[in-house]
C-alpha cells in the first residue's frame, strides 16, 4: 500500500459487504450490521453503484469473496477466547463481537487512524475492552511481538482471521506471519484466504483477476504471492499447522446458498483455508 495512506482495496472491501444484502437477492451470504454506518457519506454513492452495475465480473466478485470469507470466519470466532484479525482493514467484528471474545485488530497503521476517525464519526461503540487495535506493517514488523506488547496472551488459544492480505505480501512475509501462527497455543486455529495461480483459475476466476489485478495495481497494491493448494498444505505443516480444509468457494459455504437467480456465483479464483496449530515445530518437537 501507498506508505502513510489508508488501503483502497479496505475500502473496496467493505463497500462490497454493505452492498451484498442490499444488492443480491436471498438467501444472503453474510450481513454486516454495521458497515454501512461505518462508510459514512461514502455508503450510498459506493452501494449505488454496485446496485447500477451489480452484474459486472469485478463488482459481483467482489461481493461473493467478502461475503463468503467474512461468514467462514465469523462462523468460528466465538468458540474462542481470543481472536485475532490480521489486516482488519474495516472488518466490523470487534465492534459487534460475542460476549467472551477479547477481538485483536492488525494492520497498517495508516489504515488504523482512517477507521478509528470512520468509527468516531459513525458515532459507534464496541464492547468495553476492544476491539484492541495493534500497528504494524507485515512486511517489517513482527505482528504476533505487537500483539503481546498490545495484551494479547499466547498461553490462550486463539482463532487468528487473516483475509485478504496474502495476496498482497512477499512469500517471505507470507511464511514469517505462518511461523508466528504455528508458535501460538495448542488447539489455536487460523482461517486464511489466498489468491491461485493462474493455471488453476477457471474462466471467471481468471476474468475477475485480469480486472482485480489491474485496480489493486493502480492502487500500489499488487499482487505478489500466489500459492497452488499443494503449496500452502505444505507451508502450513512446515510451520506446525494441520490442514483441517483447503477449499474452493463452492464448497466453503452451504451449497443451497448458490441456488440464486442473481450475478452471484462461486469462481476459482481464491481458495479458504482451516488449520490448527498441533503445539510442535516443523521438527515435530
Amino acid at each position: 500500500m501507498n506508505e502513510g495512506l489508508p488501503s483502497r482495496t479496505a475500502l473496496a472491501a467493505a463497500a462490497a459487504r454493505a452492498a451484498h444484502p442490499i444488492v443480491d437477492e436471498p438467501p444472503h451470504i453474510f450481513a454486516d450490521p454495521l458497515v454501512r454506518r461505518l462508510l459514512g457519506g461514502l455508503a450510498d454513492d459506493m452501494i449505488g453503484y454496485h446496485r447500477t452495475h451489480g452484474g459486472h465480473a469485478i463488482l459481483a466478485g467482489t461481493r461473493v469473496i467478502t461475503a463468503v470469507r467474512a461468514r467462514y470466519a465469523e462462523e468460528r470466532a466465538s468458540g474462542f477466547p481470543q481472536y485475532v484479525v490480521l489486516g482488519a482493514g474495516l472488518d466490523t467484528y470487534g465492534l459487534r463481537a460475542d460476549p467472551g471474545v477479547r477481538v485483536f485488530e492488525v494492520d497498517h497503521p495508516a489504515t488504523q487512524e482512517w477507521k478509528r476517525g470512520l468509527i468516531r464519526d459513525a458515532g459507534v461503540s464496541g464492547p468495553p475492552d476492544g476491539p484492541v487495535f495493534v500497528p504494524a506493517d507485515f512486511e517489517r514488523d513482527d505482528p504476533f511481538a505487537r500483539l503481546r506488547d498490545a495484551g494479547f496472551d499466547p498461553a490462550r488459544p486463539a482463532l487468528v482471521s487473516w483475509l485478504g492480505v496474502s495476496y498482497f505480501l512477499t512469500r517471505e512475509a507470507v511464511s514469517a506471519v505462518l511461523a508466528g501462527v504455528g508458535a501460538l497455543a495448542a488447539g489455536s486455529e487460523l482461517v486464511l484466504d489466498y489468491a491461485l495461480p493462474p493455471g488453476l483459475r477457471d474462466a471467471a476466476g481468471r476474468a475477475y483477476a485480469e480486472l482485480a489485478e489491474r485496480v489493486a495495481g493502480d492502487a500500489a497494491e499488487p499482487y505478489r504471492t500466489t500459492p497452488g493448494p499443494a503449496e500452502v498444505d505444505g507451508l502450513l505443516r512446515d510451520h506446525g499447522l494441520r490442514v483441517v480444509a483447503n477449499e474452493r468457494v463452492a464448497d466453503a459455504v452451504p451449497s443451497g446458498i448458490w441456488e440464486r437467480g442473481d450475478a452471484l456465483r462461486p469462481f476459482d479464483f481464491f481458495r479458504l483455508v482451516r488449520a490448527a496449530v498441533t503445539g510442535r515445530d516443523a521438527r515435530g518437537r
